[in-house]
């Protein structure tokens, strides 16, 4: 069963009435996932935007006996409330954006797909891609290979972009 739930809730408009445009970024532990969230608010705060931060746990992480499950489940959501926070403490300083978590359970790539589909508001999807050899990483590979069913277009940031490049071409 794949659940979806809104941990902060923010309706964007802009200044002139209409929606303003959403940056989605996925949250996990990866290194290049720091540059994917920086771009995503440094582009929010020139643009008027807004941020979607979407975090999503895989269901293999509780195939174990139903209570185990529940706590294990609970424990990954207070890791992501932590890990999200650092991120938008640094979003609302510095970039002066309030940036929403969204917690989605099941496959990443399915589930990153279905939070475009459901949100009219997102407008761009930010993927850090990874800096070893053995390629950017799944994420963006299997949304690459999906891309052209999107509706929307995927912005991807080098794992490696120094800060002061990041800030320049945003």
């Amino acid at each position: 069963m794949l659940l979806a739930r809104k941990v902060r809730l923010s309706h964007c408009t802009s200044d002139i009435g209409g929606s303003m445009r959403k940056f989605l970024v996925v949250l996990d532990d990866s290194h290049e996932c720091l540059n994917a969230m920086r771009f995503a608010a440094m582009r929010a705060a020139h643009t008027g935007g807004g941020v979607t931060v979407l975090a999503v746990i895989p269901p293999d992480e509780f195939n174990h006996w139903i209570g185990v499950g529940n706590v294990m489940r609970e424990e990954a959501r207070e890791r992501i409330h932590g890990h999200f926070e650092v991120f938008a403490k640094w979003m609302r300083d510095k970039q002066g954006v309030e940036p929403n978590l969204m917690i989605r359970e099941g496959q990443p790539v399915d589930e990153i797909i279905s939070q475009v589909r459901e949100d009219p508001e997102i407008g761009v999807l930010v993927l850090g891609a990874g800096t070893d050899t053995k390629g950017p990483g799944p994420l963006v590979t299997q949304l690459t290979r999906n891309s052209g069913s999107l509706p929307i277009p995927i912005t991807v940031v080098p794992g490696d972009l120094s800060k002061e490049k990041l800030e320049a071409i945003t």
